[in-house]
């Protein structure tokens, strides 16, 4: 299994851990609410549509580059955030390793 693939599977359990506990805590919702509470969670939660939002633009154009379909991705990048983009990475990683080079 490629380093890359290794690394993304990595931070996908990890992440996945800490919003696991973070629902558990305060809820789907509470995780907004929590950004709309003062300027520094308004200033992240503003941050994180940003990135996620250029990570969704990324995607559409590299599927369309690979012939891929996204719209799984962009669909759980708007409900779930990061977890979009870091599935979408895997599984090209994934069936790039998986698909033999052409000569």
């Amino acid at each position: 299994m490629k380093p890359t693939v290794i690394l993304l599977i990595v931070v996908l359990a990890a992440f996945g851990a800490l919003s696991g506990y973070a629902m558990l805590e305060v809820g789907y919702f509470g995780i907004f609410a929590a950004g709309l509470a003062d300027a520094g969670g308004l200033q992240l939660l503003v941050d994180l549509v940003i990135a996620c939002t250029l990570a969704m633009i990324w995607m559409v154009d590299d599927a369309r580059h690979r012939g891929r379909t996204v719209w799984p991705y962009l669909v759980l990048t708007l409900f779930a955030g990061s977890f979009g983009p870091l599935l979408y990475l895997l599984h090209r990683e994934w069936t790039r390793a998986a698909t033999p080079a052409l000569a």
